[in-house]
């Protein structure tokens, strides 16, 4: 969907005016798909508004940005505090957050020590990333990438030319969505969700060998199917079971908490949303816009005028 703009986005430690955000089309990034970045979302609470697991997030991006030997010249608290004062000065919420970090205009060559850091965080309103009550999708003729090929730890631009192909290739299709394999032919990721299943009452997941994005959705879903008590399992999942699954389903921060209705035109189960799923969804949804408490640790509070919660 289109970007809604808004008024400010935050720049190398300035609020700047939106359509001053520009780079030259000489920038190392241009050229080389020289980034890391993040996708945050803010929900609308009762008492206001909150960002969803903020210093999860602004971690990831330092992480990744060590993984490709781009230092951040702003630390931790720093990085999540300009993520609060974007959000405060559009005064938008609910909303995505997007920062970056990018390399610059400098060298022109694949090494880029002499292009400086930049970096950028955003936010605008955005709605539902997957449209539908659930996703029909396809397995991707496209696998993701092999271990020490690039690394799939770290959130890169990059890394996300493999996932266009996967989306593109899917909506070409006839489907909404694509689920990649990995090298070996087992269960990755889709091209920018986890994916998860159940069978016979436990949880399922590919680990993180397995080339998958280590999710804070992911993590969160984890952490929440443990708190009521659900059998969980990271492993290696084998492309066949997703056929046979009880329930399937995506998470990430666009996707949040999607359930699959079909695989390859297979319906999962009897196409409807599974107990399992509808449970992890309500109890993500709730706590993310503070229907239930925040027993986790995971919102920042901002101060924006919220509109109402959204709850699916």
């Amino acid at each position: 969907m289109p970007i809604q703009p808004t008024s400010k986005i935050w720049h190398n430690g300035n609020l700047i005016p939106w359509e001053n955000a520009t780079l030259h089309v000489m920038s190392h990034v241009v050229h080389y798909g020289s980034s890391v970045f993040e996708g945050i979302r803010c929900y609308t609470q009762p008492q206001g508004a909150a960002v969803f697991r903020l210093p999860e997030h602004m971690q990831r991006l330092l992480d990744s940005g060590k993984i490709y030997r781009m230092a951040l010249p702003y630390s931790l608290d720093e990085l999540c505090a300009a993520v609060v004062d974007t959000i405060e000065a559009n005064g938008i919420a609910p909303c995505y957050i997007r920062p970056i970090a990018l390399r610059g205009y400098g060298e022109v060559g694949v090494n880029p020590k002499g292009s400086p850091v930049e970096i950028y965080i955003a936010n605008y309103p955005w709605g539902k990333y997957i449209g539908g009550e659930a996703a029909d999708v396809c397995v991707s003729s496209w696998n993701r990438l092999a271990p020490n090929t690039m690394p799939a730890l770290a959130k890169a631009g990059a890394n996300y030319m493999n996932s266009q192909l996967i989306r593109m290739e899917a909506d070409t299709n006839g489907y909404v969505e694509g689920i990649a394999l990995d090298v070996n032919g087992l269960v990755s990721e889709g091209s920018g969700e986890n994916v998860f299943l159940v069978r016979n009452g436990v949880l399922y997941t590919p680990p993180l060998a397995n080339s998958a994005l280590s999710g804070i959705t992911r993590d969160s879903v984890l952490t929440i199917a443990r708190h009521l008590g659900l059998a969980v399992m990271e492993q290696p999942v084998p492309r066949e079971m997703l056929y046979i699954a009880d329930e399937v389903f995506f998470t990430g921060t666009a996707a949040e908490v999607t359930p699959i209705r079909s695989i390859d035109r297979i319906l999962v189960a009897d196409g409807k949303t599974g107990e399992i799923t509808k449970k992890i969804a309500d109890e993500f949804f709730s706590i993310a816009n503070g229907l239930k408490p925040d027993r986790f640790g995971w919102l920042t509070p901002v101060k924006v005028n919220a509109t109402e919660p959204v709850t699916a």
